[in-house]
């Protein structure tokens, strides 16, 4: 597992005015809570922690916070507030960690083999994602990276579901946890028909039930005319 570090400095005003202020100086206002000591208000430095962002694998790791003037934290990314429209991350959460207790993270899904899969290589399917991530319950030195789903034996309509997972020692899904009735066992991901066969399928079948249906109208029609001209028929006879 990579190595995280930040460093922060503790900020003792907080607010609006005063967030506003420090992110117009190029740092985010952040958070550390949890464990066994008190939240601390801290401020990060903006590139920095937008730098870190770009690896999937810091959402989901140990991260090693320096406080200037303080103790060293480690901590996990809890939360992040990024701006609604521009490039910013404006605050963030961390949730501030202790060696024997147990926690509870979403850590990303890693799929392989979905190129090879009989399914898509033979069969014509594609690959659908259900999800993207699960949340785990570990502790601290057990948390992965990310957990990988195999789909190289994958056919047309199989799926992958969270029971199947091959999960690293000591890792638990938290929607496996507790008791039968308590647990829901998601499809991770599954090989279907393209959406467009489906679609397609769907108004063949449906082009097919209207010419059935004017062919039964049309034969109700020579039924009924057949009956007018036999009825026309009758009465100039009997006159």
């Amino acid at each position: 597992m990579e190595a995280f570090e930040l460093n922060a400095e503790k900020r003792n005003a907080t607010g609006r005015a005063e967030n506003k202020r420090l992110r117009k100086t190029g740092r985010v206002p952040a958070i550390i809570y949890g464990g066994n000591g008190d939240p601390v208000m801290l401020s990060l430095e903006h590139n920095d922690l937008v730098h870190h962002l770009d690896n999937e694998a810091f959402f989901s790791h140990i991260i090693k916070i320096n406080v200037a003037g303080g103790q060293a934290e480690e901590a996990v990314l809890r939360d992040l507030q990024r701006h609604p429209a521009k490039p910013f991350v404006e605050h963030a959460d961390f949730l501030r960690i202790v060696a024997g207790e147990a926690l509870r993270m979403s850590v990303p899904l890693h799929f392989a083999g979905e190129e090879e899969c009989p399914g898509v290589v033979d069969e014509d399917g594609v690959i659908q994602h259900n999800m993207n991530d699960v949340e785990i319950e570990c502790l601290p030195r057990n948390l992965p990276e990310y957990i990988e789903v195999d789909c190289r034996n994958l056919h047309l309509h199989d799926a992958v579901h969270l029971s199947e997972l091959m999960l690293p020692e000591g890792v638990q899904l938290v929607d496996l946890m507790g008791d039968e009735e308590e647990q829901n066992d998601l499809t991770v991901v599954s090989v279907q028909v393209p959406r467009a066969a489906v679609e397609m399928e769907a108004e063949e079948e449906a082009e097919a039930e209207a010419a059935a249906a004017e062919e039964a109208a049309a034969g109700e029609g020579d039924a009924e005319d057949a009956g007018d001209e036999g009825k026309e028929e009758g009465d100039a006879d009997d006159n």
